[in-house]
């Protein structure tokens, strides 16, 4: 299908400047997981640059305005662009905020030529919205986004030829990305000297799929000019939408997106029973006077209930607000409706259909977490998120459910000392006591200089024992050595050491030997159950040594 594409550059950092009034001339930059999502032209001439770290950016330009990313932000004030674009042409389809798709059949003909067509959505845009605008035109979504980047009409027929000679990087686009791995896919495809989406577009579909996966398969469609989707796509069946009656009307977003999660819920009910899932949305709301204002919602994506109610929070908000420069309208919503437009069978995206048309298996987690947290207190129910630090114990930050993932420490940081890849799978919540003997049947100790008295051969641990194999290390380490200033406490030297244990035969230790409690044993017996090859992961600390984690 051919499309004008309507492209509004750097549009978050647009609807930031716009939200906190700020100078449109000043450099700014809107921050995701501390790297930049989008970036002003005037922070780009100061060598601000998309995936840059925030320090490093702020080096460069010391005067950079910072915002965090807020998609409601984005989509509410992209709406007086999307009701421009309306104004001129129909069926306009919201790709992502900033970035709009219109049939271009009907425009190029009303206008006399896409040339004409294309100028005048520049105008209306800048005219009606106040925002600078590009439009493209080609065949197919995916290179209609290149050619709006450009601002280049591509002749119909054309957008193989066009796509061709631009660089594989470009298949790594938000507006097109359904998995977070294609920027490892491009990647992958240089180090195989594969530079352009031409070369990329020639390899042989089969052995694509074979190679790199489904999803490289959709990115080749899109490399040769194709709709990434494949196409068996079916026309939603009419019974789909859902309609839900606000009786009284609300003026109110939220209010608006707490009846939506019910018809949200409904709808995908109603796809998942048909085993479809939408990836074209259609939201229609009316007030009580009779206004009414309907947008389609293209997602890369199968969209989820919370998928759904996100996106009517997002067009009602907008169109609610005095914010915007349309007329508000005049009486409260009445009438919500929700109309799958476009919808793909189980083997169309190669996603688990039940999850991510339904959502209802993360739901009833979510559900069932709250409610342990109320039985048990909201820091009984803890989760994990990967964290930085050189102990193993700090590669996890655990944090209650239900507040922000945060970290304790940054994990991107280099952290040069800490435990290589793989990390061990079993980390006691306390580190259990060890003996580590040698040949002899003496202790293993330390010297002064941090090294072993003697080779490593056994290992006593909760009173069983087993052979070591095979060893690495030592490795000292000693963190924040440049900190001990008088009174404080010198901090403690750690010192690691890795060990591969023989097959466990069945022989029981002399506790007294180790030295344990037999509090121990009762916890995680399991792990010395284990008759296989396991590798432990040893620290000597406070004149002892203690397991701090196992390899399995």
């Amino acid at each position: 299908m051919r499309r004008f594409l309507v492209w509004c550059p750097d549009w978050p950092v647009v609807a930031a400047s716009r939200a906190d009034d700020l100078d449109p001339l000043a450099p700014a930059a809107v921050f995701t997981a501390n790297r930049v999502l989008a970036c002003s032209a005037t922070a780009r001439d100061d060598g601000v640059r998309r995936g840059m770290r925030r320090r490093e950016a702020q080096g460069r330009c010391p005067e950079l305005v910072v915002s965090e990313h807020d998609p409601a932000r984005d989509a509410r004030l992209f709406e007086p662009v999307v009701a421009a674009v309306e104004q001129l042409t129909p069926g306009v389809e919201v790709v992502r905020p900033g970035l709009v798709a219109v049939p271009a059949r009907g425009p190029a003909r009303y206008f006399g030529a896409e040339e004409t067509a294309a100028e005048r959505l520049v105008d209306q845009v800048a005219a009606r919205a106040g925002v600078e605008c590009q439009v493209g035109a080609a065949d197919g979504l995916f290179a209609g986004v290149l050619a709006a980047r450009r601002g280049v009409l591509v002749p119909p027929g054309g957008s193989r030829e066009f796509l061709a000679p631009l660089g594989i990087g470009e298949i790594d686009q938000p507006a097109q990305r359904l998995t977070a791995n294609r920027a490892e896919l491009v990647d992958l495809l240089r180090r195989l000297g594969i530079r352009t989406l031409g070369e990329f577009a020639a390899l042989p579909p089969g052995d694509v799929t074979t190679r790199f996966g489904s999803d490289a398969l959709l990115a080749q469609r899109s490399a040769r000019g194709e709709e990434e989707r494949p196409p068996d796509r079916r026309r939603p069946e009419p019974e789909l939408t859902v309609t839900e009656r606000l009786d009284p009307p609300v003026d109110r977003v939220d209010a608006a997106a707490f009846a939506a999660k019910a018809l949200a819920e409904r709808l995908h009910r109603l796809l998942a029973d048909r085993g479809v899932a939408c990836t074209r949305l259609g939201i229609a709301a009316r007030t009580e006077h009779g206004e009414e204002l309907h947008r389609v919602w293209r997602c890369a994506e199968p969209l989820t209930p919370a998928d759904t109610v996100d996106r009517v929070r997002w067009q009602l908000d907008g169109w609610l607000s005095a914010r915007s420069r349309e007329p508000r309208p005049t009486s409260g919503v009445a009438v919500l409706a929700l109309s799958p437009e476009e919808v793909v069978g189980a083997g169309g995206l190669q996603l688990d259909l039940v999850r991510s048309a339904t959502g209802a298996a993360d739901a009833r987690a979510g559900r069932a977490f709250v409610r342990v947290q109320g039985l048990l207190g909201p820091d009984r129910v803890l989760v994990g998120v990967p964290s930085g630090g050189r102990d193993a114990r700090d590669r996890v930050t655990l944090v209650p459910w239900g507040a922000e993932r945060h970290p304790r420490l940054e994990p991107d940081r280099p952290w040069p000392g800490r435990i290589p890849a793989p990390s061990p799978s079993v980390l006691p919540e306390e580190p259990w006591p060890a003996t580590v003997l040698d040949e002899s049947g003496e202790p293993v100790r330390l010297t002064a200089r941090a090294e072993l008295t003697a080779p490593p051969r056994r290992v006593l641990v909760r009173g069983r024992g087993r052979e070591i194999v095979g060893w690495a290390g030592p490795w000292p380490l000693r963190e924040r050595w440049w900190d001990q200033g008088p009174g404080r406490r010198e901090a403690p030297l750690i010192v690691r050491l890795q060990v591969v244990l023989a097959p466990d035969t069945g022989a029981d230790e002399s506790r007294a030997g180790g030295g344990q409690d037999d509090r121990h044993d009762r916890h995680d017996q399991e792990d010395q159950d284990d008759p296989g090859e396991v590798a432990l992961l040893l620290v000597h600390e406070d004149a002892a040594w203690w397991v701090q984690g196992v390899y399995r």
